[in-house]
């Protein structure tokens, strides 16, 4: 039981990231530039929660390192897009930094979830 909590908790945890960063890009003007980066960062930030989500339901060890290797990667490409709209857009800069930083933690607790996967598989 105590495994299933922490599961749901990075769920939630994912999806919460996600949402907070729709909820920032509705803010935000929609010029050339910007729906460029927000189309992206849209498409990653979704698909950490989603890859992660598929990862819990893995059919094997080496399918969860995959999916989860997956969620760490666009966790990495929603921070570059932050960055970038942070750049294009700096009154709202705050608020992007706060999503980076989210970013940033679940990088870590992703990166430590392949690496006790990748040790179990040993």
């Amino acid at each position: 039981m105590h495994t299933k909590e922490k599961k749901y908790d990075l769920e939630e945890r994912t999806a919460r990231f996600a949402e907070d960063i729709v909820v920032v890009l509705k803010k935000i003007k929609s010029d050339q530039v910007n729906r460029s980066i927000i189309s992206q960062l849209i498409r990653s930030a979704g698909s950490v929660g989603a890859n992660y989500s598929e990862a819990c339901e893995a059919e094997s060890h080496k399918d969860f390192i995959h999916k989860i290797s997956i969620s760490k990667k666009e966790t990495k490409e929603s921070q570059h897009w932050l960055r970038l709209l942070s750049k294009a857009n700096p009154e709202y800069r705050d608020e992007l930094v706060k999503n980076w930083k989210e970013a940033k933690e679940l990088l870590l607790i992703l990166s430590k979830s392949i690496s006790t996967a990748r040790r179990k598989m040993q």
